[in-house]
């Protein structure tokens, strides 16, 4: 994903090891009691006649991240005894369309793109995984409805059937804040849209600038506007206006669209609720954007960023302390939309069906499966029966609570929408509408970038 890959998610030349044994295990089992061992111990009595398969993998995470997924495949080989491999690639978006072309596909392929899985459903490379899979993700993952449509997809027969487990979240709907300041000013953390507007009126009322906001990223300039826009949109518009938006069945210049572009200016577009004044919100790095929230005194308050970004915050910065992060609030007046969240995910697919990779399916409906990587670093879960308290720090449990009780979930629109429109015409249109152009003169730009597409 476009936006994912800024946030750090991809990549280097193709890597492949070997299985993991008994001495790989990060967490001794039945040792500590915040894991679900029990999970553990019945999948691995259910399998103990997969020793000697050979498996292989090929995903999406390398660096710190591969060796975080190596530490839980580690607890599958030691349950099953299967060999299995993992592998990836600095373009493993191409690599996986290589490989299934050839007829040498992985059994298992991982990639955060439903889009291109879609695709490799509809050429009859991916194996559906069952009824039951699809009804278990249903009942038990926050939002569970919204992640079943993202792994389910049309095959080369054209029927619909559920391809793609849902494993590896990342939450985007936050605004961040420091304590210190709101407790020095008296403010609360808003709970409804009406609210934040209103604490935003009255930051600028006590002689306060209310929001940081930074677009710049160099050739990418403007996303970090998208992601607004995309949580707006979820916040006034039911989850299906949103899906026919990222598909151009609802054009950029539906007055929805239009609505939540001017939504998002009303924020960015004032002189008095943002750090630097309108000119500064193009001209700012968002890397560099948060830092206002540290100033003595500060030169803001509030920062809508994804969970990411506590990586460019000040050094030694403790978090639920010197910085801390509220639910992007919904509107009292559609309350009817419930809570959405906006992020992304990786799924898992079978591209060459065995008996192993069919048991590593089954391995990620184990609570272990989830918690051992939630005690370590970078992952959040929307399944509901993980233990909360084995997330690293209180950060993630939070976040990760975020999406289990989510009542919809969409993964980052503009990602959703062909290259030349959700990284490029989008992003320049908001550093356009910024710097002066009108919601409906943006929209009608960018809608036709999007028609001139063949």
């Amino acid at each position: 994903m476009r936006k994912t890959f800024l946030m750090g998610v991809a990549a280097a030349a193709l890597l492949a090891a070997g299985a993991a044994s008994a001495a790989d295990l990060k967490f001794a089992p039945g040792q500590d009691s915040k894991f679900n061992w029990k999970s553990y111990d019945d999948f691995k009595a259910a399998h103990a006649d997969l020793k000697g398969e050979q498996m292989t993998i090929f995903g999406p995470w390398r660096g710190e991240d591969e060796a975080f997924f190596r530490s839980i495949l580690a607890y599958f080989t030691e349950a099953t005894g299967v060999d299995a491999k993992y592998s990836s690639s600095e373009n493993y978006e191409q690599q996986i369309v290589i490989d299934t072309q050839a007829g040498s596909p992985p059994n298992i392929a991982i990639l955060p793109q439903p889009g291109l899985l879609a695709d490799l459903a509809g050429k009859g490379f991916l194996t559906p995984l069952g009824d039951e899979t699809s009804a278990w993700v249903k009942e038990n993952y926050g939002a569970g409805d919204s992640w079943v449509g993202y792994g389910t997809y049309k095959g080369k027969d054209g029927k619909e059937a559920f391809y793609a487990f849902p494993y590896k979240a990342d939450v985007k709907s936050l605004v961040w804040y420091v304590p210190e300041n709101f407790k020095e000013a008296g403010y609360k953390v808003p709970t409804t849209m009406e609210e934040l507007h209103a604490l935003t009126d009255q930051i600028v009322k006590d002689g306060g600038v209310p929001w940081c906001i930074g677009l710049g990223s160099g050739g990418a300039t403007g996303w970090p506007a998208t992601d607004w826009i995309e949580d707006i949109m979820l916040r006034q518009q039911k989850p299906d206006v949103y899906d026919k938006w990222t598909t151009n069945e609802v054009k950029f210049t539906d007055p929805a669209v239009v609505a939540a572009i001017e939504e998002f200016g009303s924020f960015a577009k004032n002189e008095k609720y943002v750090s630097g004044g309108v000119a500064a919100v193009a001209a700012t790095d968002f890397r560099d954007s948060p830092k206002g929230l540290f100033g003595v005194p500060p030169k803001c308050y509030l920062h809508h960023q994804a969970s990411f970004i506590p990586s460019f915050f000040p050094e030694g910065t403790k978090l639920g302390q010197d910085a801390d992060f509220f639910y992007m609030p919904t509107y009292a007046a559609h309350a009817d939309l419930g809570k959405p969240v906006l992020g992304a995910g990786t799924l898992v697919t079978v591209t060459k069906d065995s008996k192993a990779a069919r048991a590593f399916v089954e391995f990620l409906k184990t609570p272990i499966a989830h918690e051992v990587w939630m005690a370590q670093s970078s992952f959040l879960t929307p399944y509901k029966g993980v233990n909360t308290a084995a997330y690293a720090n209180d950060q993630m449990k939070r976040e990760g609570e975020i999406l289990t009780t989510a009542t919809t979930f969409r993964f980052d629109g503009s990602d959703l929408m062909p290259g030349k429109i959700g990284a490029g015409a989008f992003w320049t249109g908001m550093v356009d509408f910024v710097g002066g152009k009108s919601a409906e003169d943006t929209t009608k730009q960018i809608q036709g970038a999007w028609d001139a597409i063949k």
